[in-house]
């Protein structure tokens, strides 16, 4: 780290999960980018100095706070032999860091394509495996739900959860939808940023792979919506897509059900939202959207929006959920899941705001954008789903799989 770097360390946006280990509870910390591999598992005790890892306090602030705010009394060589284990794992944000992730974003470019990141770890790599696994969920569907009958399909709100707990809400609306989009020679596909760094559009000229093949990015659509967002401001977090999960699964059934065939396709990264509105509006958003609209002329094209719904519960620093709060998640699901059917954009937006989006719903952004972008529109339910996220039962993800016409 250069002196000044030393003097005022900032942590970069990490992952956090606390974890058990002999007999203790430790904070690990890993770069969502993967600018390294590295993990670093951080005793409680330890915790506070993260957060004063500010860019507005020097190590001696650092003790003199932890010794006055948490009774933490620590030399100033532990403090910097810490912040020097930050520094190494990459998680600080100065030079060192920032050299690594330019080098990584020059590898990333330069590939012939973006590697599936997580083929082999959340679902088969191989590809008949992937076939097989996809192919089941849809060979269990009954009745009408088995019947891919409607070719009047322009979008699809899409679960981006793993496989193991979405497969039958992703199986339905993908089948429902199998006609139109095996027809398509457009895809845009809208995705959660789990780590957006305040960046609402983040886009990249780089190709999608699946276990399937390639699916070729394209790059004049690209171009002209990096033209209206603004070149750097664009491309600023380019990097979140080659480990982002959400554009990723949804590209994966998209690429099934089309039995391989490559597509031209669009990959929009959108960040989270504030309570203001004000990322869900202006200028540049409605030129973003006039551009895609102009693109769409003449063209058969499918629009995705790949978000889960509530994030609720111990496992996103939330009460745990029991009946009642269940009951209560539900209701608000469904009110949401009537405005995406509805197409009112407004109103869904509008919703989020007025709870200050107490549910976390992870797919604000992406189910936003297609409303907009294919209004007016009619949509359907084909699926929801509750979802464990931990052990104990008492944290939840919500899903759904819509079909928009």
């Amino acid at each position: 780290m250069s002196q000044i770097e030393t003097d005022h360390p900032m942590l970069r946006l990490v992952d956090t999960q606390p974890i058990p280990y002999e007999g203790a509870t430790y904070l690990m910390l890993r770069d969502p980018l993967g600018l390294t591999e590295k993990t670093l598992l951080v005793p409680q005790p330890m915790i506070p100095i993260l957060m004063l890892c500010d860019g507005a306090h020097t190590p001696a602030s650092i003790r003199s706070t932890l010794a006055i705010r948490y009774g933490l009394f620590l030399s100033i060589q532990r403090i910097e032999e810490f912040l020097a284990t930050l520094d190494d794992a990459l998680l600080l944000d100065n030079d060192h860091s920032r050299q690594a992730r330019a080098a990584v974003q020059a590898e990333f470019r330069q590939a012939p394509f973006r590697l599936p990141a997580n083929a082999g770890l959340t679902y088969p790599d191989d590809p008949q495996e992937l076939r097989n696994l996809l192919q089941g969920y849809i060979d269990a569907l009954d009745g009408t739900q088995a019947q891919p009958r409607d070719g009047t399909v322009r979008g699809i709100i899409s679960p981006h959860i793993d496989f193991e707990r979405g497969g039958p809400v992703y199986a339905r609306v993908w089948n429902q939808a199998a006609e139109s989009v095996q027809s398509a020679d457009l895809a845009i596909i809208f995705g959660t940023d789990h780590f957006s760094e305040g960046h609402p559009i983040t886009l990249t000229r780089q190709n999608y792979a699946t276990p399937f093949g390639v699916l070729p990015t394209d790059t004049k659509i690209v171009d002209e919506l990096a033209d209206v967002v603004g070149v750097e401001a664009a491309y600023a977090g380019e990097l979140h897509h080659r480990r982002e999960h959400s554009i990723e699964l949804a590209a994966v059934w998209m690429h099934h059900i089309r039995n391989g065939n490559p597509i031209q396709t669009v990959p929009i990264l959108t960040g989270s939202v504030d309570n203001s509105g004000t990322q869900m509006s202006g200028p540049m958003l409605e030129a973003f959207l006039q551009v895609l609209q102009q693109a769409a002329q003449n063209r058969r094209v499918i629009v995705v929006a790949a978000g889960d719904l509530a994030h609720v519960g111990p496992a996103f620093e939330g009460e745990p959920v029991g009946p009642d709060e269940l009951n209560a998640l539900k209701d608000a699901d469904e009110a949401l899941i009537n405005s995406m059917c509805q197409g009112d954009a407004d109103g869904f937006y509008g919703a989020i705001q007025q709870v200050q989006d107490r549910n976390n719903v992870c797919g604000v952004s992406p189910i936003y954008l297609t409303l907009r972008l294919l209004a007016p529109l009619q949509g359907q339910n084909h699926g929801y789903a509750v979802c464990p996220a931990d052990v104990n039962q008492t944290s939840v993800v919500t899903i759904c799989g819509i079909t928009l016409k």
